[in-house]
């Protein structure tokens, strides 16, 4: 029966020339699993070939008689996955690229885990739900910008920026993290990870030799470039209230790159007795601190916590990006740096790309004047809190043992695993099971510590998450039984 028909039938699908989908409400599989399921297959036969529009949320669920809830969550899944993209102007589109097919029915045990992409149920961390992104006030601010900004704005500027974002940041910065920024100490880059490649280039031109990292800490932005650039990296143990200072004392590093508001990936937080021993070894020391704010907007259960650039902007480089708040696609970051390293910063800002592009600056400054900023904030706060809470009670239910870490703020959350139970055999049979989720192992410098699991939410629904713990589970399940 065609989608929008009268009748009493329990299957329901879609005219061809918008989208055949089979539903069938008496097969015991939720409504968006066959939907997903179904696209997936059609791409997969190529039945949809790479760059087909697909029929928008919700034009698709009156056709198919579900809420169009049902659709945006099936849409959401196969985009986490690669199957399918957004696109500008709200359409959904096949990916150009198909992420590699996995074979029908369960891997056999002992076989190579399906590739990044194809899991049914994907914990990868770091990533934003960027379905929610605010087009239509982000459409206003650059109409806003196209049609206000003077020309002497598109040519050349510096390397920091333009000057309408130097002051919008400032003041969001100081109201809502604490910071001590002026405009004028403020660079403008393509969001942390270019932030950190600038820093690091400038400190090595300043005669730096080592730089300490919390340990465990990311391994794809500030340790590798390190390394690249000649400088030793040395680990520094993190606790359950963020990074060890006396090990901190002990490192003869140069600078150290911390997480204090929300250690990534344990989730601590730095202590304000914590924040002022690091303050007096860079004062001593003539060391600097780069203090990375990646998710700091996002808190659930407790009050907020302020930036360490605002205890001693002399000695602290704040880095911030909108990659966590609004979409990484932006490449949008900034960087409030001590005085003296200002014009350092900016010139290797210059020699990197002539700076950031204007129109994105400026529409982002208009964003923040108007508090649209703070509006897509306060919408998303409790979105992931939602998820978050959907998370934790379903660890309590199926493997209580595992003990959650880092909840009460962020888009992700550890747990520890108990003794006994080996992280890397439960990753790999995680896999197995078609569920994506990383240990905590990969990201240790010195390679001891506890077993555990991350765990990012961000993009998934409360449903999917069910799905993903109760996989984990059986996961589990098997790691102990063999």
């Amino acid at each position: 029966m065609s989608a929008g028909s009268g009748g009493g039938s329990r299957t329901n699908s879609g005219p061809a020339e918008d989208l055949l989908i089979e539903l069938d409400r008496d097969a015991g599989v939720p409504l968006h699993r066959q939907i997903e399921a179904s696209i997936r297959a059609s791409i997969r036969a190529g039945r949809l070939r790479a760059g087909a529009s697909l029929p928008p949320t919700r034009a698709l669920a009156a056709g198919l008689g579900v809420s169009r809830g049902v659709v945006v969550e099936a849409y959401q899944q196969l985009t986490a996955e690669g199957y399918l993209a957004s696109r500008s102007g709200g359409y959904t589109q096949v990916a150009a690229s198909m992420p590699a097919a996995a074979e029908a029915g369960a891997t056999a045990p002992g076989a190579r885990p399906p590739a990044r992409g194809v899991f049914k149920v994907d914990f990868g961390y770091g990533r934003t739900d960027v379905s929610q992104f605010p087009r239509a006030a982000w459409l206003r601010s650059v109409r806003t910008v196209l049609t206000t900004t003077p020309n002497d704005r598109f040519a050349y500027l510096d390397g920091r920026g333009v000057p309408e974002l130097h002051e919008a940041l400032c003041d969001y910065l100081n109201r809502v993290r604490g910071t001590s920024a002026v405009p004028g100490d403020m660079v403008i880059c393509g969001g942390y990870g270019q932030g950190i490649a600038l820093l690091i280039q400038v400190l090595v031109q300043r005669g730096a030799r080592r730089i300490a990292l919390e340990d465990p800490s990311s391994n794809d932005d500030a340790r590798v470039l390190a390394a690249a650039a000649g400088l030793d990296v040395v680990g520094i143990p993190v606790g359950p209230d963020g990074v060890r200072v006396d090990a901190l004392h002990r490192a003869d590093a140069d600078a150290v790159v911390l997480t204090p508001s929300h250690q990534w990936p344990t989730g601590g937080v730095l202590s304000a007795a914590a924040r002022a021993e690091v303050i007096r070894w860079a004062e001593r020391r003539g060391a600097i601190v780069i203090e990375d704010d990646y998710d700091a907007e996002y808190r659930y259960d407790r009050s907020p916590v302020g930036a360490m650039q605002g205890l001693a902007p002399d000695h602290v480089v704040y880095c911030g990006t909108a990659s966590k708040t609004l979409a990484p696609g932006l490449r949008l970051g900034w960087l409030v740096a001590p005085p003296h390293l200002v014009a350092d910063v900016a010139a290797a800002k210059v020699l990197a790309d002539r700076g950031s592009p204007v129109i994105d600056q400026l529409t982002f400054a208009d964003f923040l004047a108007r508090g649209e900023f703070d509006r897509h904030l306060r919408r998303m706060r409790p979105v992931y809190r939602r998820r978050r809470d959907a998370l934790l009670d379903a660890l309590r239910t199926h493997l209580p043992d595992l003990r959650p870490a880092g909840i009460a703020a962020g888009q992700h959350v550890v747990a520890w695993l108990p003794p006994g139970l080996d992280e890397t055999a439960v990753v790999t049979a995680a896999a197995r099971h078609g569920l994506g989720i990383h240990g905590v192992g990969p990201y240790r410098i010195a390679g001891t510590g506890p077993g555990g699991l991350i765990f990012g939410y961000a993009i998934l629904g409360e449903a999917a998450i069910a799905e993903g713990i109760a996989l984990l589970a059986r996961a589990v399940r098997e790691v102990r039984g063999s």
